[in-house]
Formats: structure tokens, sequence, C-alpha cells
């Protein structure tokens, strides 16, 4: 039975309102979400993805955030194995991501200075409509289960 992708977009908004980043509450609403058997304190990996790589602008912190969960998900741990599979679930994700927003980069998605009220008001709607993306992304791939 596929899981409520509103849990997930509202488990983010949560993480958001308490103060951590775009791609810091995506990664803990996942962990959450998905009950991942992996260290809470990995959300450190995802703290200077937010605002568009540590404020650059540049590719959105939830999109990034994202695209580790499916990275923890389909990654490999050896060269190995095949990469192929993480690949065309991350661009898939991206393409959806790109679809439903039009851009990728957060200075476009969100024009307001970092910080500022508007801001993180924008803020808080990209990362739960996000994580509901994902979430939905999830679910179709039989990878929520």
């Amino acid at each position: 039975m596929a899981k409520d992708p509103l849990e997930a977009r509202n488990a983010a908004g949560e993480y958001f309102k308490s103060g951590y980043n775009c791609s810091e509450a995506i990664f803990l609403a996942f962990r959450d979400w998905l009950n991942l058997d992996v260290p809470r304190e990995m959300v450190r990996m995802t703290t200077g993805l937010g605002g568009g790589l540590g404020h650059a602008g540049c590719m959105c912190g939830a999109l990034t955030g994202s695209s580790l969960v499916l990275g923890l998900l389909k990654g490999r741990d050896d060269v190995g194995q095949d990469r192929h599979a993480a690949y065309d679930l991350t661009r898939g994700f991206h393409d959806r991501f790109e679809q439903s927003f039009n851009y990728t980069c957060c200075r476009n998605l969100n024009p307001h200075p970092f910080d500022t009220k508007e801001h993180l008001r924008n803020c808080i709607k990209i990362t739960g409509n996000t994580a509901k993306l994902l979430a939905e992304y999830l679910n179709e791939r039989g990878l929520a289960d």
C-alpha cells in the first residue's frame, strides 16, 4: 500500500519551520517517512546544500536533498555495481521537479534575499511541495513500501 505523500510534505515543512534548511528538512523527513536505517547525524552532509549550495543560489537544496535520498535507496557502495539505476531514478526526479517548478536553480525559484520573511515563506512551500513530489515519485516506483 502506498504511503501518504502529505505526511512527507508536512514533515518536511515542520522540520523547515523548526530551523532546518531545505535540504536538511528533506533528508530528515524522508529518513522518518521511509524508516531509513541511517544515523540522524548524516543530516550534517546536507547542511551545505541549503540556499542552492551554501547560499550560492544554484541547484535548489530541496532538489539536491532529494537526490541524496534517492542515492540512499538506489546508490552503489562498490565501483563494480551498476550506477545506472541511481542515475535514471535521479534524472527522472530532476525532470519531474523542473516540470513542476519550471526551474531547478534556487535563485530562480525564490528570488527574494536569503533569510528574509518572503524568502523563508516561499522556501517552506518549495520544500514541502518537493517532499510531496518525491513521495509521489517513490510511491509510483514502489520504493516507499
